[in-house]
């Protein structure tokens, strides 16, 4: 089996089946986000070692395409028996490198595989149909086939399974890959994927894995002339720009970007299900997820009594350095989102929010600069606020009051971002009708927004993506339908 641990030799490229230095020999260090120390490196790919990794890639997909189902099936769930043998390392690697606690580990491994299993269903489900012509004779047959080479460039919150949605369903379908993990997450967004993929049947150049700075190589593999299909999860800034690349050559694009989610609470909800939903949907992975909780929108009536209650949830929950179990609130992943974050919630209590808990980092011992934020809550928070105009990503609860359903609506909307959102009522109508009015890609009603399950179509509106991800959705994306005609007859032309 291969060596999955922190201290295994993470410093090359995976390349054409191949482990192999950079062009520029040049490696880049990984942080423990909880120690804040250099625990390993990883290799700095060059537009060089891109265009090798897309030159492998594009060989590799034209026999890969034709294996039969059968046999892509088959490889897919050897990379799933793979998976789950080396669980137990690969959250350690997320807690060494993304600072994730045990629970957004396990939480990782359970989606990871859930899509892994829904991808090797993929193969068989590949089918073709026939259809009717308007000229007689005519025989329309549909074939579905693989795009050709698909670009995944997925981000550091949650880099196994938000790769693996993308990576597994690809290479099921018959495609070749060229994955770009974050800077952050080079190992579990990344590298580890090569790895696992060796104990499997997977010919060499099928998955080729660049890691390295996105300023350095971040557009050559959005642009690159090989790619047929640009799988990106990450902010809408980067995403816009990647989509732009991605449409120079007619890719396409799949692209999931931010959100801001509101976590709407009518007067009539069970408060403690509700404050439960909350407290998890704000604070795990310590808010760094793209569909966790930005906004807390409460009816008027129960406000106080919601503020108090999620008070009382954050400050009971273990906060540190993710190397003790306990911990549930773990370390920011860098300073840069640290300081942003905290900024927003000084910017919104000189605006005229209260500071209820919260808002300050917290000494982890013998870690100078410590990246543990507080979980924090805000009351008195109107809509315009930073912390609630603004995507914070991170452990930060702004709370809104509301007076009734139109306004409820109005505040979620309120926002350019349509990625996901909950809401909590006594009453499912009215729960229903607020969903049906929220402007989302996707609403859990009685739950939190976070919620992810690979047989189910995900994607955003406005300015929160476009394209879908999961189930047949994504394979819709990674797929060509080509039409092949039949004239069975003679048949009568005009001239």
């Amino acid at each position: 089996m291969s060596d999955l641990s922190i201290d295994a030799a993470w410093d090359e490229l995976y390349v054409d089946g191949e482990w192999r230095a950079s062009e520029s020999g040049e490696t880049i260090a990984v942080e423990d986000p909880s120690t804040r120390e250099a625990v390993t490196e990883v290799a700095a790919a060059t537009e060089a070692d891109v265009d090798a990794a897309y030159e492998a890639a594009a060989e590799a997909q034209e026999t890969w395409g034709e294996r039969p189902p059968a046999h892509r099936q088959e490889v897919v769930e050897q990379f799933h028996e793979a998976l789950d043998a080396h669980a137990d390392e690969i959250i350690e690697l997320l807690a060494y490198e993304v600072g994730g606690s045990t629970i957004m580990g396990e939480t990782s491994i359970q989606i990871a595989g859930d899509h892994v299993a829904e991808a090797a269903t993929l193969p068989r489900r590949m089918k073709g149909e026939h259809a009717a012509s308007n000229i007689p004779g005519k025989e329309n047959q549909l074939q579905v086939g693989p795009k050709g080479v698909v670009t995944v460039i997925s981000p550091w919150n949650f880099p196994l399974n938000l790769s693996m949605r993308a990576v597994a369903p690809a290479i099921a379908a018959g495609n070749a890959v060229v994955l770009k993990p974050s800077t952050n997450s080079p190992i579990t967004g990344g590298l580890l994927f090569a790895k696992l993929f060796e104990e499997t049947d997977l010919p060499g150049g099928v998955v080729n894995i660049v890691t390295g700075r996105g300023s350095e190589i971040g557009d050559r593999v959005a642009s690159h002339p090989e790619s047929d299909v640009v799988a990106f999860t990450g902010s809408t800034e980067v995403g816009k720009h990647v989509a732009g690349l991605a449409g120079e050559n007619l890719a396409v694009p799949a692209m999931e970007l931010g959100g801001n989610n509101a976590h709407v609470v009518t007067a009539d909800a069970d408060l403690d299900r509700a404050l439960d939903a909350a407290a998890f949907g704000s604070f795990v992975h310590q808010g760094q997820v793209c569909i966790s909780i930005n906004r807390h929108v409460v009816h008027e009536d129960i406000y106080d009594e919601y503020v108090a209650g999620l008070v009382d949830r954050a400050e009971s929950l273990p906060t540190g350095g993710v190397h003790d179990p306990e911990t549930i609130v773990g370390p920011i992943i860098d300073e840069s989102q640290r300081d942003e974050m905290l900024g927003y919630v000084d910017e919104t209590v000189a605006a005229g929010a209260t500071l209820e808990t919260g808002g300050h980092t917290v000494d982890v011992d013998g870690v100078e600069d410590s990246l543990v934020v507080a979980p924090t809550v805000l009351s008195g928070v109107t809509n315009d606020m930073p912390a609630a105009a603004n995507e914070h990503f991170g452990p930060i609860a702004p709370v809104i009051p509301f007076s009734d359903v139109d306004e409820a609506v109005e505040i979620a909307n309120d926002t350019e971002y349509g990625l996901s959102g909950a809401v909590h009522s006594g009453d499912l109508g009215t729960a229903k009708e607020i969903a049906d009015r929220m402007e989302t890609g996707n609403v859990h009603i009685n739950d939190q927004p976070i919620n992810d399950e690979a047989h189910v179509p995900f994607s955003g509106v406005g300015a929160s993506g476009v394209g879908h991800y999961n189930s047949d959705a994504f394979l819709d994306e990674i797929t060509e339908t080509k039409w092949i005609s039949i004239q069975h007859e003679p048949r009568e032309y005009p001239f």
